[in-house]
């Protein structure tokens, strides 16, 4: 009964109202209609008052957006997905090549103890992103390890630097636009080329970390790349491997340390020391170890110089297990 009662206050409520606005809008000489009335010069000044949002290149609020909820908040702009020439306006050179770097990794995908631990990680990371959100140009970009759609692992570069996003261009493989966002699990890659060197300190590197450093938390699906650390090639490809991992085998597809080996039409999944690897290097799909096997073919990890357009085999014909013998045998004289 209160139920009906309601219904029928609302309904009357509504058809007054309906009746009121009904009579405003016939006699023009109310005082209703008086304060709607606006001169046109007063119409086009409150015009010209209107501030639209920014656009143009390097303002995206979408990727703002996407951007706020991986802890980076975007001072000024934010460029994504730049081509070579378009990175050298911005100031991108082709940065001194640097090994042996440490990686400090933890997750459930590694096996023992973690080198660096949760807390350790969650500081590391809050300093990092409170550095890229000061700098007013941040530099994004997508791509992908492999390349099968069902078994590839997407990866979102976030940077201080346009170098770095150069440098990491040319190790994942091209994906499509919006295919990051898109993905439920993408890597996540902060790179802080100019962050303070006593950054290290988070993790007990010290004087050691001056360089730069490695650090990936599998959990958390994110690498942190600090100082120079960009420009070791070998050191990045390792931690990526290593996050990439357990999405690529959620997926369907087995990551595999592996090279792939091309002879005539036949595909062959090698598995060997350095040195039977130097041998045959010249028939190498990559010189680097790491493919992704699944149903549709199977897909080194990483671009290298001899990249081609399509990075998607076919199945293998074979698979061979490669080994060298390093004993020395001495030939023994006669006395």
């Amino acid at each position: 009964m209160m139920r009906n009662l309601v219904l029928k206050r609302f309904l009357h409520s509504s058809t007054s109202l309906a009746r009121s606005s009904s009579s405003s809008t016939s006699n023009p000489f109310l005082p209703s209609s008086r304060c709607n009335a606006v001169s046109a010069p007063l119409a086009e000044e409150k015009a010209e008052t209107v501030v639209f949002p920014r656009v143009g290149p390097g303002f995206s609020h979408g990727l703002n957006w996407a951007l706020a909820r991986k802890g980076i908040i975007v001072k000024d702009k934010a460029f994504q997905n730049l081509n070579y020439s378009e990175l050298q306006k911005r100031g991108a050179t082709i940065a001194e090549s640097l090994s042996g770097l440490h990686v400090y990794v933890r997750g459930s995908f590694v096996g023992g103890s973690s080198e660096i631990s949760k807390a350790e990680f969650s500081k590391l990371l809050k300093q990092v992103t409170s550095h890229i959100s000061s700098i007013s140009d941040v530099f994004v970009h997508d791509g992908v390890i492999g390349s099968s759609p069902k078994c590839d692992a997407k990866v979102r570069v976030i940077s201080d630097s346009p170098a770095a996003v150069l440098s990491l261009s040319n190790v994942l493989w091209k994906t499509p636009t919006r295919a990051v966002s898109h993905d439920s699990c993408p890597l996540t890659v902060y790179v802080a080329t100019s962050i303070s060197a006593g950054v290290g300190d988070t993790i007990g590197l010290g004087s050691q970390g001056t360089r730069g450093f490695i650090a990936a938390d599998i959990e958390r699906s994110s690498l942190v790349l600090c100082g120079k650390a960009f420009s070791d090639t070998n050191g990045i490809k390792e931690a990526l491997a290593a996050l990439a991992g357990p999405v690529i085998s959620a997926r369907g597809g087995l990551p595999l340390s592996a090279r792939l080996l091309v002879s005539g039409d036949s595909v062959i999944l090698l598995f060997a020391s350095e040195k039977t690897i130097q041998s045959c290097k010249d028939s190498l799909v990559s010189a680097d170890a790491g493919v992704i096997l699944s149903s549709q073919g199977v897909a080194p990890f990483f671009q290298s110089g001899k990249s081609s357009g399509s990075n998607l085999f076919k199945l293998p014909a074979a698979v061979i297990l490669g080994s060298s013998d390093s004993c020395k045998r001495t030939k023994s004289h006669p006395s």
